[in-house]
């Protein structure tokens, strides 16, 4: 039974996610989501995951988020396009 996704957010700040299937990649900038509801892109400055739990589907995450973005997968295979374009 697949979980529920919720994102909550207090001031920009601190966050707790779930739904959390995986974290594909992370950096000072921006983390990046697998979760129930498809690949989610929090982007900002000074970003951490502070708790991850994969057995219970939830992180909690701190710094300044500045964008939270869904990416569809339509949207997935359009950046990727581009990037192979990019470097051909």
């Amino acid at each position: 039974m697949p979980q529920t996704h919720n994102l909550t957010l207090g001031n920009r700040q601190e966050g707790t996610v779930t739904g959390v299937r995986d974290i594909q990649s992370f950096n000072e900038s921006e983390i990046l989501f697998a979760t129930e509801a498809g690949k989610m892109s929090i982007k900002g400055e000074r970003l951490h995951v502070k708790r991850l739990n994969l057995e219970k589907g939830e992180a909690d995450i701190e710094g300044e988020v500045n964008s939270i973005t869904y990416l569809s997968k339509s949207t997935e295979k359009k950046e990727e396009s581009l990037l192979k374009r990019m470097f051909r």
